[in-house]
């Protein structure tokens, strides 16, 4: 990604059932090289790359050189805003519970 460039945002990279997918096999992981994560998927290597450089793009995914090999790392400090919003509309049906409760009990 090119400096000029904007961080590809958090909610368009986790929208892809496969870019979940890779989030929860990397948060099981240390570091894991992009051989070992492709069986998890019925595509070819260089797919599974592509999805790995849009979660790097949205800071998802660290990666480092190792030898021939890129191993790549969870970075989920990006997915607290995740958390937060959806912390927002947790509590919004919290209370839409509670007032249809309140309603139903009259």
């Amino acid at each position: 990604m090119k400096q000029t460039e904007e961080k590809r945002d958090v909610f368009v990279a986790i929208a892809d059932p496969t870019r979940r997918k890779l989030i929860r096999l990397l948060a099981d992981t240390d570091e894991v090289a992009l051989h070992e994560l492709t069986p998890h998927f019925q595509m070819g290597r260089t797919a599974v790359s592509k999805h790995l450089m849009i979660l790097k793009e949205a800071d998802l995914v660290k990666n480092r050189k190792a030898g021939r090999e890129t191993k790549y790392r969870l970075n989920p400090e990006p997915l607290q805003e995740v958390k937060d919003w959806l912390a927002f509309y947790d509590q919004f049906w919290k209370e839409r519970a509670a007032i249809l409760k309140s309603i139903l009990e009259e």
